[in-house]
């Protein structure tokens, strides 16, 4: 067998080694080695008799009597089988210092070959190129309302993904999961839309902009508080975001429409899943229906800011959704579902969000702080 190097141009991929010491803990990086394919488990013994050894050492689990593991290349991830590339995937079963999966298997992402996805490092350049839109340069007003836009959802992303291993049962764990993620890839887009006009990345703008730059509405803001608030919370802006999608589907630029249609269709489903549960949680017991109460009445203020128009949405008139025009559809969605759950709508006077000028609550710089501590800590750190 040839090695690196022997045959010209010709090398082996690198693949990458990981390990975990029983279900539920978190991997850890054991090393990495050449093989040339997928399939060739016995490259791996050196890596996974040194990756065994340091867990004997930490205490994890005593020396295999067969060490061997499951060579896994670094290939994209994806999400319900979008064509969202969200990060990188690799991770080796090795629990209890026995031969996980068969090892002469490798994780199959769907996409076929995973050769096919070159290099162990993610091209920034080729995801980019996947984004919705991609390819437009936008005019600063535009870039202006592709912020707004994104920053709802990237902040709302970064509030769901707190669910994660704490919602009520397992498949609403998966559910929120999703919806973090259709999220996160709506704020992908627009803010890469939005940075083409300065020149920024989406990275850039999401975690180098400070509390001032951020122009996310005040509702995204609110604390996830228990099941019930966040489920307002998000049936509110879903109830919002079904309409302006809707809209922006006849927008005149080109990107802003890309990327609403693949959008209109995952909100559709987050409009379904918050739907259900008001209905479920309005009709379940006193409790129940008494908290779903008191969080719809106490997010009920911000509401009133998603429909106010302002110079930038006039400036943008055929390119921009006009806010005040989403209102009558968001009204009839609320009505229908609110008629079939026995509840009125909250009577409460608006409050004073000014979140599209850059004035946010106390509450959006803790929230960022968690956010872009990383990157701030560890500035220009690449995977």
């Amino acid at each position: 067998m040839s090695t690196p190097g022997e045959k010209g141009n010709e090398a082996w991929p690198l693949w990458e080694v990981f390990i975990r010491a029983n279900r539920g803990l978190s991997h850890v990086h054991a090393g990495s080695l050449h093989a040339p394919t997928k399939r060739w488990p016995c490259a791996t013994r050196a890596i996974c008799t040194l990756a065994a050894t340091r867990a004997s050492q930490s205490g994890w689990f005593p020396p295999p009597r067969s060490p061997q593991a499951t060579p896994i290349r670094r290939v994209c991830s994806s999400s319900r089988q979008r064509a969202r590339t969200t990060g990188t995937l690799c991770t080796t079963r090795l629990p209890r210092g026995e031969a996980p999966v068969s090892a002469e298997t490798a994780i199959d992402t769907g996409h076929g070959d995973v050769s096919a996805h070159g290099d162990v490092s993610v091209d920034e350049l080729r995801l980019a190129e996947e984004l919705p839109g991609a390819g437009a340069v936008a005019t600063a007003d535009v870039a202006e309302y592709a912020l707004r836009l994104g920053d709802d959802s990237l902040i709302l992303s970064q509030q769901l993904g707190w669910w994660v291993a704490k919602a009520p049962e397992l498949e609403e764990d998966m559910a929120l999961s999703n919806i973090t993620l259709d999220l996160l890839g709506h704020a992908r887009a627009l803010l890469h839309y939005a940075g083409t006009a300065t020149g920024r990345s989406e990275d850039d703008l999401a975690f180098w902009r400070d509390e001032p730059e951020f122009r996310n509405c005040w509702l995204v803001e609110q604390p996830n508080g228990h099941f019930g608030d966040t489920i307002a919370r998000q049936f509110i802006f879903s109830a919002y975001q079904a309409e302006l999608y809707k809209t922006l589907l006849g927008s005149s630029d080109p990107s802003l429409q890309a990327i609403a249609g693949k959008a209109e269709r995952e909100v559709r489903y987050h409009l379904d899943h918050a739907v259900q549960w008001i209905l479920r949680l309005a009709g379940g017991t006193e409790e129940s229906r008494g908290k779903i109460l008191v969080s719809l009445h106490d997010l009920w203020p911000y509401v009133e800011e998603l429909f106010e128009d302002d110079e930038l949405t006039s400036r943008l008139d055929g390119v921009a959704a006009q806010p005040s025009t989403l209102r009558a559809g968001f009204d009839r969605t609320v009505a229908t579902v609110f008629a079939e759950a026995a509840i009125e709508v909250p009577e409460v006077k608006p409050a004073y969000a000014r979140g599209r000028s850059g004035i946010h609550s106390t509450l959006l710089g803790h929230l960022l702080t968690e956010m872009q501590w990383l990157p701030r800590r560890n500035p220009g750190a690449k995977w």
